[in-house]
């Protein structure tokens, strides 16, 4: 199959969809990769260094969507790439289209077929392919925290770990999933005050466990999430519902009685975010204020680390890019992971929480390719 790795041209964004390494994986199985020119700058991989891997280096993203069958990328396609895209082409990427409809009527009309990283599963529950970006997002929500936190960024002027005789910063993690684990790793890490909340009993359990009392873990009611942001220094949103749109789980009303200066991450700001002030923001300008509380929600924060970010994330997917390499779209027909991760198909909806979140309407696979 021709594969397609067109640059990425999100702000700030550094990722690659496929490393050297990987196209060497793509060439040994027997395809073809074309790759843009410069796509590997972020990470330090030249033309030349993917050419040695097998590469066809193109001078334009056009060339690479106009000559593929298979484009690997990192983030959802731009308005300027979706319209770039066909009908009987597989877009394989991270696309988060619950809270993006002018991403979603793109690809509709453009006919293509797009599975996202965000929706394939594994055979233990998980998401296999959002779990090394949430692992580096929730580290990365930690050290965003410290520096809003200082007083020139706007914050209350706190170091996370305070120092002997000065009480650290009050971290509240809500969502105890791989974003919040991560982050809350990251916190008690640095000496700060971390309590987690989530709605699941078993999974507080494994929480309350793995920190051994060094983070306190607290079941998630209003009553619960009032209480610990309200006497946060910093509150990350980690919140995940696969495909859907976040829950708003902070009202606007509710930053009244916020301390003032303190700080909000927002790693679900991909999905529409899980405060109502929520709204994306990029790495060139990557804070806002509300009322006081400084917000944080850049939508591609593992973008800031590519080296590692591009590494992890072709770990997880390589496997099944290949497999889509190896056999088209009946991959996806016989790999019920892979169908986890089909969101569009010639022009329709094939995930149900996306066509929900979006109002539109939905076509279970099977319905779908009749």
């Amino acid at each position: 199959m021709k594969v397609g790795v067109p640059k990425e041209i999100k702000t700030h964004e550094y990722r690659v969809g496929l490393t050297p390494g990987a196209v060497r994986e793509y060439v040994a199985a027997g395809h073809s990769v074309a790759v843009e020119t410069n796509a590997g700058a972020g990470i330090g991989a030249t033309d030349e260094t993917y050419r040695k891997a097998g590469a066809t280096i193109l001078g334009s993203a056009r060339e690479v969507f106009g000559s593929s069958e298979l484009i690997v990328k990192v983030k959802e396609p731009q308005p300027s790439e979706w319209t770039q895209l066909r009908e009987n082409q597989i877009l394989f990427t991270y696309l988060h289209l619950a809270p993006d409809p002018e991403q979603a009527k793109g690809l509709l009309k453009s006919g293509c077929t797009a599975i996202a990283y965000e929706t394939v599963t594994d055979a233990y529950g998980g998401l296999p392919l959002l779990a090394p970006m949430s692992e580096v997002a929730g580290r990365l929500s930690i050290e965003a925290a410290g520096a809003a936190l200082k007083r020139y960024a706007g914050g209350r002027g706190l170091l996370i770990g305070g120092v002997p005789g000065v009480q650290a910063a009050r971290i509240v993690v809500i969502g105890g999933g791989v974003v919040g684990t991560h982050a809350a790793r990251m916190a008690v890490g640095l000496g700060a005050e971390v309590t987690i909340l989530d709605r699941s009993i078993p999974r507080l359990r494994e929480l309350d466990e793995l920190f051994e009392g060094r983070a306190r873990t607290r079941f998630s009611t209003i009553d619960a999430v009032e209480e610990e942001v309200f006497a946060a220094d910093v509150v990350i949103g980690a919140v995940l519902v696969p495909g859907a749109s976040a829950p708003k789980l902070v009202s606007r009303s509710m930053l009244s009685s916020m301390r003032k200066g303190s700080v909000i991450v927002d790693v679900a700001i991909d999905q529409g975010g899980c405060f109502e002030t929520s709204r994306p923001t990029t790495h060139a300008d990557p804070t806002y204020e509300v009322d006081g509380v400084i917000h944080y929600c850049v939508a591609n924060m593992p973008g800031a680390v590519p080296l590692t970010s591009s590494q992890a994330l072709n770990n997880a997917t390589l496997p099944f890019g290949l497999a889509l390499a190896n056999k088209g779209f009946a991959a996806v027909l016989e790999n019920q992971h892979l169908r986890a991760g089909l969101n569009v198909y010639r022009g329709r909806l094939t995930y149900k929480a996306v066509a929900e979140s979006l109002g539109l309407p939905y076509s279970p696979i099977d319905q779908a390719a009749a």
